[in-house]
Order: C-alpha cells, then structure tokens, then sequence
C-alpha cells in the first residue's frame, strides 16, 4: 500500500495531509487487519519513483535522478544509480519561509485559482531549490498534474532534464504492486561482508 507519509518497518511517521490519528500508526498492521492479507506500506512518492526507475522515465538513468509528484502536497523520491534514498519528504523543504507544499502543490494552484504559468513559476522556484541541494541528473514530475504537463512544463528552467512521468498519476499504483510481488525491495540490502 502506497501511503502519503514516510513509513519505517509498517509504520507512518508523519500526516501532513491526513488525519493526525495517522502519527506513528502501525499502518501495516491497520491494513492487514483490515483486509485480511499480508502487507507492506510505503512511501507513495517512493512507489512512484519505484515504477518510474524501473519502467519508465527513470530507465537506465545513471546519476541522481529526483521523483516529485504533484497532488494535494509534494511527494519526493530520491534515486542514485537507481538506488531509492527512502523517505525523503522534500515537499516540506522550505522556499520564502514556507513549505514548499503550500505554495506549489496542484492542490494550491486550483484553490488559489492560479493560472498555469503562475504556479508553474513557483514549481520552478522549488525545482532551483532542490537543484542547489542535490544537483539531480533528472527531475521526473508525477503525480495528478501530470495529466497537464504541456501546460506548465514549458515555463519551467531547472539546469536538470525535466521529464513527465511515463506512467503518470498511476507511478504509485504500479511501484506499490512491485513491491507486493517482491519485484523489487525497499529496504536497501547491506553488502555481505568479505570473510577476513
């Protein structure tokens, strides 16, 4: 199950745009209750991300390649050589004193009424933001204003390649469904250490 939160060993750590009640919850436990079946919580910008490496834009892409999707907040996920950096909530980071989640999410630009080159600007000032920080290789940009992208892509200027993703709004769904299978693993394995 993709969940908007950072989530370590089945557990939710934060809830910025869910119930509070979500704070430390042990949401693998909550949904294996709930649907009678074994399961595995992550990241839903992780997911995305997940899918994005392994069958879309992200396809042997080496270097730091940054996953964002665009939604009621700012999900992120981080990637080197194809390697997830797991939980990585850049949404918050912040741009003018705020988090950059309530000036550029697609959930701002519709109530706020903002056209697509104005919010677009502020997409943009979050994308320098990162760029300063990570000097990514690829900015992949998902999440539900995806399904506009030749609306707001044009106005933005990051020095990294930016790209939609491939497999648009439906990333998390398709990353949470690899890790169900055992397709891929979020849980980095450590090297095995050479005996001496």
């Amino acid at each position: 199950i993709a969940f908007p939160a950072p989530v370590k060993r089945g557990v939710t750590l934060t809830a910025s745009n869910v119930d509070k009640s979500w704070v430390n919850a042990d949401a693998s436990r909550i949904f294996r209750l709930a649907t009678k079946r074994p399961v595995t919580v992550l990241n839903d910008a992780d997911a995305a991300g997940l899918a994005e490496i392994a069958f879309g834009a992200g396809r042997r892409v080496k270097g730091v390649v940054v996953m964002l999707t665009f939604g009621t907040g700012i999900g992120c996920a981080v990637f080197s050589n194809g390697v997830l950096l797991p939980n990585t909530e850049l949404g918050h980071l912040k741009v003018r004193g705020r988090s950059a989640e309530s000036r550029a999410s697609d959930l701002v630009r519709q109530t706020k009424h903002l056209t697509w080159k104005r919010w677009a600007k502020r997409v943009d000032e979050y994308l320098g933001e990162l760029e300063a920080l990570l000097w990514p290789d690829l900015f992949i940009v998902g999440g539900g204003a995806v399904k506009d992208a030749q609306r707001f892509f044009p106005y933005l200027h990051a020095q990294a390649r930016i790209v939609p993703a491939t497999l648009g709004n439906n990333a998390g769904i398709v990353g949470a469904a690899m890790v169900a299978r055992g397709t891929v693993s979020i849980v980095p394995r450590a090297p095995v250490p050479k005996p001496a």
